[in-house]
């Protein structure tokens, strides 16, 4: 249970910084921070996984890197789709 708390509040503080880097974060509320964190960094470990072999760990700063990184891939595809600004 507490591994599951720790995600959500990474997955949140990830998709915070990501929504700030990609200036989403006035349309965007707390828990789509939490979805979009969460999400991200399933595919920024992905990411890592493919190009470095290599499995970023929840609690450091590379595994926290990566999922502020596939926070804002993330966020850039929804804007790509959307054709938000």
């Amino acid at each position: 249970m507490l591994n599951f708390i720790a995600w959500i509040v990474v997955g949140g503080l990830a998709g915070w910084i990501a929504s700030k880097i990609m200036k989403t974060d006035a349309s965007m509320g707390v828990g789509l921070n939490i979805i979009v964190g969460v999400i991200g960094a399933v595919i920024g470990g992905w990411v890592v996984s493919f190009l470095l072999d290599a499995d970023p760990e929840l609690f450091s700063i590379g595994g926290f890197v990566t999922a502020i990184l596939g926070s804002v891939i993330l966020l850039a595809i929804v804007k790509a789709l959307t054709g938000r600004k």
